[in-house]
This record gives structure tokens, sequence and C-alpha cells, in this order.
């Protein structure tokens, strides 16, 4: 029986990550309010309800209000911290003044960020810390120090990273005695350029990563557990309204809405079961705040389980809109 590399390592057997970004309000420096703690509250316990156990933040969402308003929520369920594994993600910073958005590695503000994420989480470690991007003036000796003074003080477990090719997880990794345990990367049935080892774009997120040299089969070899990040495609055939749709697009949307009433689940559940179908044994991050939709996740690991690779193969081609090559 196939098992992900996160639970090879023991870290977690949760199949969906559960991603907050959505919970804490809006993209503000307003204060919480009872409403963004009840909707957190609401999510969470839907997502642990629904077989999911590990919950993926990062220090910028909404502005830190996102770990927050999920501090609260732990403090008032006090037994949840050791039911669940907690990731987080730095290295982003926001514009300051006249100084742009950039990225930023460096060992004082990693250690710096943690502090923060640990304040927020109302916790006293991290299970798992992943640097949020490349940062093209990673210094890897910094990161190295950084991950190495971190183990030490108890506050991170494990380390990992998003959004990376597999050189630039070879360097770091070259540089660090702790193993990179997770790479975090844009995956969907709609965004299927790491099928077809070509640079995914994404303009809205400002991401570009290279498959060419072969980081899906990097992180196999090493067991590095690649999580898909807006693995529904922020619901494109799942109910969100189409706006000029493609062919590919309405063609797929429908064999997806039938793949699902035949074997009497969602189109949510077909859309996941099949990223998880491939052997890389993909775990999706859902970020939904909507407990119903929250619980439409839920069937995705035994669709992935029975999926033929006809079925599976179906619904590539359709999303690529031509024959394949």
């Amino acid at each position: 029986m196939r098992v992900m590399p996160i639970e090879k390592r023991n870290i977690s057997t949760s199949r969906l990550v559960y991603g907050c970004m959505g919970l804490g309000g809006e993209w503000n420096h307003q204060p919480l309010t009872e409403e963004d703690v009840s909707r957190a509250e609401k999510a969470v316990d839907a997502a642990l309800s629904s077989g999911i156990s590990m919950f993926d933040h990062a220090d910028i969402y909404k502005m830190g209000k996102a770990e927050a308003v999920f501090g609260k929520v732990l403090k008032e369920h006090p037994d949840w911290r050791e039911a669940i594994v907690l990731q987080s993600k730095c290295g982003i910073r926001f514009p300051e003044g006249k100084v742009p958005q950039r990225y930023d590695f460096s060992q004082g503000h990693i250690l710096q960020s943690v502090d923060g994420i640990l304040s927020r989480l109302q916790t006293e470690y991290l299970d798992v810390l992943l640097l949020h991007r490349p940062d093209p003036l990673m210094e890897p000796e910094e990161v190295a120090a950084a991950f190495d003074t971190l183990k030490k003080a108890g506050k991170v477990r494990y380390f990992g990273v998003s959004n990376m090719s597999a050189a630039q997880i070879k360097l770091l990794q070259a540089y660090c005695a702790e193993p990179l345990v997770v790479n975090q990367l844009e995956m969907s049935l709609h965004r299927i350029d790491w099928l077809e080892q070509g640079v995914l774009v994404n303009q809205q997120a400002g991401t570009a990563v290279n498959f060419a040299d072969g980081i899906i089969e990097h992180c196999r070899l090493e067991d590095i557990q690649i999580q898909a990040w807006a693995p529904l495609a922020y619901g494109l055939y799942s109910g969100r309204p189409l706006e000029n749709p493609s062919e590919a697009v309405i063609k797929t949307k429908e064999l997806v809405e039938e793949m699902a009433q035949q074997k009497e689940t969602t189109a949510e559940a077909i859309v996941l079961g099949w990223l998880m179908r491939h052997p890389a044994m993909i775990q999706p991050v859902i970020g939904t705040a909507d407990p119903g939709r929250i619980q439409k996740c839920s069937d995705a690991a035994r669709q992935a389980a029975q999926m033929t690779r006809e079925e599976w193969y179906s619904l590539y081609v359709s999303s690529r809109g031509k024959k394949m090559p």
C-alpha cells in the first residue's frame, strides 16, 4: 500500500490539508471580530470532522490575522493542539513605504517570523515551517543556521519549501542538516503544466515554477511531500460561475459533474481525487472557509483510490483541450 512521503516520516496521515488563508476576516489590520472567531471555529471543526488533521498557515495571511484567529480557536479547544499538525510559512515581506514587496530568507527574518507565528497561534512549536516562495538573494548558509537554531530550541520540528524547483531544493538541502520534507506547488486539473514539463506562471500570485528540471521526480526520489495549493482551481469545475470559459473548461466541467453523479459523490471529490490518484501521493491544500464545501471534499481519498486509469486520462485529455502528443 502506497503512503504519502509525509506519512513515512510520521508527521501526518491527513490526505488533505486545510489551508487557513480564508480565515481572519479581511486583508487589513482591523481587529478580529467575534464573527471572525466563530467562522474560524466552524471551519476548523468541519475540517476535523472531515478527517483533516493538518492545517496550513503563512505569516502574511490576512496580515497575520489568519494565525491570530486560529490561535484564539486553539485556546478555546486546547485538546485540539496535539491532535493536529500545524504548518506555517515565512519569507514574504509586504511593501513598506518606498520599499517594494520582497522575499527575505535572512537568518534574522526567519527567526523573528517564527516567534511571531508562534505568538499568534498561541503554541510553543510548529510541526512544519516552509519558506514561502524562492528568494533570489537566498544565502543557504543563513537558512541552514536559522533552521538549526529553531530545531535546537524546539520551536520547529520539520522544514520545507514552496514553489521551488528541483535545482533550488538541491542547493538548499546541500547546506541544511535537516531534510526538506515538503514542497508546495500550484497543481490542479486546470493547471497541468506539472504534468507536461512546462513553466507554470500564476500572474495573480506572482509565481513561476519550472517543472522541466524534474521537480516532481526529485520530490518522489527524496520523499519530499508535494502539497498542491489551489487544487480546486478556485472552483472552476465545482460551482464557480464561469465567465467566458473555453470549450475545454466547459467540457471538463460537464465530465466532472457526470462522473460525480455516476459515483454518487461531489465535483470537489472528483477534482481532488484526480490529483490524489497520481503516484506522487499529492496532498491537496483546500482553502474554503465554507463548512459545507469542506465536507464536500471529504470523499476525495476514496475517489482517488477508485479512479481508473481510463477515468484519469479522460479528465486529463479533456482539460488539455487537445489530444495527447
